[in-house]
């Protein structure tokens, strides 16, 4: 069984920290949860509760933020219930109206997750901060250029500038022989 969950934060300076703390709005975690559309991934994790018995299960924000936030760090599931218990910002990326100091999920409940929400769910939640990121730098570039108008000059109107690449310092060799490997040892 699952319950749709207003996954709207009317704000971040709505979020309720203890002794008036207040959360940058310049922070990664605030940035990413503002770029994820929720909703969409909500629609297609209420799929998989069919029926109308049983235990209401976890909302869909927290399942995912809790994984997206396990794969960017590599934490082991305790590890990742210790750091959602003591960061802020975490919780504000998992979608609590406000900070708590109990852990908001057990260990095991992230297996669960797991089972649920396969890696491209996640890579589809990736595709979509990066997509946000790349719109935003684009429209950053689209102010400089309307901020600094062409000067007049020689020339065709062509921007002069060409993208510097560092030059190539050396060459890369990779040895298999430290890469991880899942071989069976009898």
């Amino acid at each position: 069984m699952y319950k749709y969950t207003d996954n709207t934060q009317s704000n971040f300076l709505d979020f309720n920290q203890p002794i008036g703390l207040h959360m940058n709005p310049e922070n990664r975690w605030v940035k990413m949860a503002d770029a994820i559309p929720w909703e969409v991934f909500e629609k297609k994790y209420s799929r998989l509760f069919k029926g109308k018995n049983g235990r209401v299960a976890k909302p869909l924000r927290l399942a995912l933020g809790s994984l997206i936030i396990q794969t960017k760090y590599q934490y082991s599931d305790r590890e990742l219930v210790e750091q959602l218990t003591e960061n802020p910002y975490y919780q504000y990326f998992i979608g609590f109206p406000g900070y708590q100091e109990e852990p908001p999920i057990d260990a095991s409940t992230l297996v669960l997750f797991r089972k649920r929400l396969k890696m491209d769910v996640i890579m589809e939640a990736n595709e979509y901060m990066l997509d946000a990121v790349k719109e935003k730098e684009s429209s950053d570039k689209k102010d400089d250029d309307h901020n600094n108008p062409p000067s007049g000059g020689e020339g065709n109107g062509q921007d002069t500038k060409q993208e510097q690449f560092p030059e190539n310092k050396g060459t890369l060799m990779l040895d298999a022989t430290c890469a991880p490997s899942n071989i069976r040892y009898p």
